[in-house]
């Protein structure tokens, strides 16, 4: 198991009906804020050690939650960038513009999550978007019972696009190929953030059944996308 497989796979037990913003997330199976998983692979470095992934995004959906325009995202990868800071997210299809929170590890090397739940956050340690690996985003889906800013994520499909402001000035374009939910028990992880051959991307937020007591959710929703252009 890569390092980004092993910091993911204690983080993703972690709930999403966020409380207090200042607290780590919480111990796997507890309530806690964020609905973000975390990553560790080295930065500038494909993230973990298993086998690349094909460029066509071929992933296969697995567990309980259902997979949604699978291979909808036709044509080849582009090729991948330099290291570049995220500055803006836009999502066209949920109407979603987001700056991008900087998310780095806590002590306890669980991932940190979005102080502001109207933000996105991208994870630091991990690749950028546009360069090669999967790059991950994360937010809540909802903070305190009010809806947050990754609500709707899994409303999308399959040829949905994404696009990914950068600090060197070029706007990244991904195309979306799945959007699958996981139950947290069985939430696949190194298929999620196996190391890729080309330049990937993966939103991530909690969805699922929620526990008004626990403030807790049992999935996740993963979007996948892959890099289809460059401006």
């Amino acid at each position: 198991m890569g390092p980004l497989a092993a910091a993911l796979a204690a983080l993703l037990l972690a709930g999403c009906g966020g409380q207090n913003a200042a607290k780590p997330p919480a111990p796997a199976g507890q309530a806690g804020q964020g609905g973000a998983p975390g990553a560790a692979a080295p930065a500038g470095k494909p993230a973990g050690g298993e086998a690349a992934t094909p460029a066509d995004g071929s992933q296969s959906g697995t567990g309980a939650g259902a997979a949604t325009g699978a291979g909808a995202g036709a044509g080849r990868a582009e090729q991948a960038l330099a290291r570049s800071e995220p500055q803006k997210i836009t999502i066209p299809s949920l109407g979603l513009t987001s700056s991008l929170e900087t998310l780095r590890q806590n002590g306890d090397g669980t991932m940190q999550t979005p102080k502001d739940p109207a933000l996105a956050g991208w994870y630091e340690p991990g690749p950028t978007p546009g360069s090669q690996g999967p790059a991950v985003i994360a937010g809540h889906v909802t903070w305190n019972g009010a809806s947050a800013v990754f609500e709707k994520l899994k409303t999308m499909k399959g040829g949905d696009t994404i696009k990914v402001t950068r600090k060197d000035g070029k706007t990244v374009t991904f195309t979306v190929d799945k959007v699958s939910e996981y139950p947290k028990a069985e939430f696949p992880t190194l298929e999620v953030y196996k190391n890729l051959d080309h330049a990937g991307l993966r939103l991530v937020t909690c969805g699922g059944d929620f526990d008004p007591k626990k403030h807790y959710y049992d999935s996740n929703v993963v979007v996948f996308a892959r890099m289809t252009g460059a401006a």
